[in-house]
């Protein structure tokens, strides 16, 4: 889905971005431009990102305690 009219940023663009390491949506915004023109899809654009960025955590974080798991 396009989250950002005014650049056309999509939700794949924001989580790709996060998938590379962006973990700032100041950052993502100097990235991608979204949410930096008229502002409208601001709230949207977050909300993407935030989720984007948990998903991340919680896909680093599985094979750490997996290999923790297999030491016990």
């Amino acid at each position: 889905m396009i989250v950002c009219l005014c650049h056309r940023v999509s939700d794949r663009d924001i989580r790709r971005e996060v998938s590379t390491g962006t973990h700032c949506f100041d950052v993502l915004q100097d990235q991608t431009r979204v949410a930096s023109s008229c502002g409208s899809c601001h709230d949207c654009a977050r909300e993407v990102f935030e989720t984007a960025c948990a998903q991340s955590r919680c896909a680093h974080a599985q094979p750490q305690a997996e290999s923790a798991l297999r030491m016990f």
